[in-house]
């Protein structure tokens, strides 16, 4: 008897917070998503830019550009880490495997440290083609291959099934960023995907809807190495898995209030 006055006086108030529930659940469906699909109400930011550490500024961008440097994205910029190699044609002793170190430089036989970070393939070769012409060489043809890139990974984060730093190819796009965290979990917003792109000194941030990409209403963006993907919660989500939590404590509380002879 004791139990069923117990179960009772809890259904009471199971009852109260299920119809609180519900209605949070209504009202975070309609007040969720902004009119925009590139507003930043997620990022909490009340301007078009904010401060950030180092002096730069993160500002919030409809799209993202191509990152600097990558010839309108064409080629990725050589980051610390990189690990090349680089051949002069007809002259073996001059080739070497090389590291880019935290200043963003290497260092090779005769011209010293060249500076790296920052530059392309492209560029590189012919700025060691023009050191080796001005004093060591007659005409040198330069190739670089970059064996392992830092540069080219990104970072997924927020509410995907699997959260980390992830390889990504010359192609990659933000479907394929999903793909490789395993895509949303159960709370993940597919409306509230952000973007964060280095771009000089500053970081530039664009909402996409992925959902309007799957469908085929917005184009898919490519995915740049050094990019930070991160997908937001959406409130109808945890609100309605609250909801689910709660009918569960009441589903309990009744089998409690009925068994036989309590």
């Amino acid at each position: 008897m004791a139990m069923f006055r117990f179960a009772r006086s809890h259904m009471g108030t199971v009852s109260v917070l299920l119809t609180s529930l519900a209605t949070s659940a209504c009202t975070s469906t309609s007040s969720t998503m902004p009119s925009s699909s590139n507003s930043v109400d997620a990022l909490q930011l009340t301007a078009s830019s904010a401060p950030i550490a180092g002096g730069g500024a993160l500002r919030v961008v409809k799209d993202l550009p191509a990152p600097q440097n990558t010839q309108n994205g064409s080629e990725q910029p050589l980051s610390p880490n990189d690990v090349l190699e680089v051949n002069v044609f007809q002259v073996d002793n001059l080739n070497r495997t090389v590291q880019v170190d935290s200043n963003g430089q290497i260092s090779l036989p005769l011209i010293g440290t060249v500076s790296a970070a920052g530059k392309t393939v492209r560029q590189l070769e012919q700025e060691i083609e023009t050191s080796y012409g001005a004093k060591y060489l007659q005409s040198p043809d330069v190739s670089i291959f970059v064996k392992e890139s830092v540069g080219q990974r990104i970072t997924v984060d927020g509410e995907v099934n699997k959260a980390g730093i992830f390889p990504v190819s010359s192609n990659s796009s933000l479907i394929d960023a999903i793909a490789l965290a395993s895509g949303f979990n159960n709370v993940g917003d597919a409306k509230k995907v952000f973007v964060y792109r280095n771009f000089g000194p500053n970081t530039l941030v664009a909402n996409y809807n992925v959902e309007d990409i799957r469908a085929g209403k917005s184009r898919n963006p490519r995915i740049y190495g050094g990019d930070k993907v991160v997908v937001f919660a959406s409130k109808s989500k945890i609100a309605m898995n609250n909801l689910k939590d709660a009918l569960g404590v009441a589903s309990s509380a009744a089998r409690i209030a009925v068994i036989p002879g309590l």
